[in-house]
């Protein structure tokens, strides 16, 4: 990871991050009420609130099966968005245990079609160090 912030993919580029919290398999419970205060805090409506919760939960849960089993879900909103940001490293290895990290995002009803659904827009950046995801809800979905 480089010490220039803008270089760093998986950091926040505009605005400050109101959540920014490491999860595993264990803590997901608590990152979810950690995201659904928040979401609610920045002034979401009850809906938009369960569209970021669903986001926030499908990603690192994804992160959890498909990733090395941990990541980070940052969250935070600059004048226009409120954004959702789930990152995880590549597994160690690959094994027939953990399907390849790509197929997710091809299948019909999994993470990132679930979240192409309710975010008004997704990123997603792969590469052999790992995967993120920013899903991004528009101020116009905000109340």
């Amino acid at each position: 990871m480089s010490s220039d912030p803008s270089e760093d993919k998986a950091a926040p580029s505009v605005g400050s991050a109101v959540l920014d919290q490491a999860f595993d398999g264990d803590s997901l419970y608590a990152l979810r009420a950690s995201v659904a205060a928040h979401a609610a805090e920045a002034g979401l409506s009850r809906q938009r609130v369960y569209d970021v919760l669903a986001a926030a939960h499908e990603l690192a849960a994804n992160a959890v099966r498909h990733g090395a089993a941990h990541g980070r879900l940052r969250l935070w909103a600059d004048c226009s968005s409120l954004h959702c940001q789930v990152s995880h490293d590549s597994p160690a290895e690959q094994d027939e245990t953990r399907p390849d990290p790509a197929a997710w995002q091809r299948e019909h009803a999994h993470a990132r079609w679930i979240i192409d659904q309710i975010a008004d827009t997704v990123t997603l950046d792969h590469d052999p160090c790992g995967t993120t995801v920013t899903a991004t809800f528009t101020v116009s979905s905000f109340g």
